[in-house]
């Protein structure tokens, strides 16, 4: 098995599709993002959108956003997914130690996430790799 990680450079069939495959594995309350949507995220300057693949073929993404705040650059990651057929090989780890690394490069003063208590695998992870849960409120508006 040859895997590779990257940044999503240009928006074609191959990454849409690959899109339509991965969402519905995250979220089945989220459609997946059309070519519009994806170029919006891969050409921002605000968000970096990194790609697992396993013999060439897209089998994760991660996406990093960027934010600036009165008190310096922040950085998020969201919405990190890998093939339920290519898990289990690192490539979790290996999306979000690229994505750590980009966070840094660009000066962030730290990287954030959530993931939900059910995700036990992606919890282990994400602790293994250092990141602290915090005690905090978390609160969301919907519109």
């Amino acid at each position: 098995m040859s895997s590779t990680i990257e940044i999503a450079t240009t928006v074609d069939d191959e990454l849409v599709d690959a899109f339509a495959r991965l969402i519905p594995q995250l979220s089945s309350s989220s459609p997946p993002p059309d070519a519009e949507a994806l170029s919006a995220l891969v050409h921002g300057d605000d968000t970096v959108v990194f790609l697992a693949r396993v013999d060439e073929v897209i089998v994760g993404s991660l996406t990093l956003a960027f934010y600036l705040i009165p008190t310096g650059l922040k950085a998020w990651i969201e919405d990190v997914v890998v093939d339920d057929d290519a898990r289990g090989h690192g490539l979790g780890r290996r999306l979000n130690e690229a994505a750590l690394d980009e966070a840094q490069r660009r000066g962030a003063k730290n990287v954030s996430l959530t993931s939900r208590p059910s995700r036990e695998a992606a919890n282990r992870l994400y602790q293994r790799i250092g990141f602290q849960i915090r005690e905090t409120n978390l609160y969301r508006y919907d519109f």
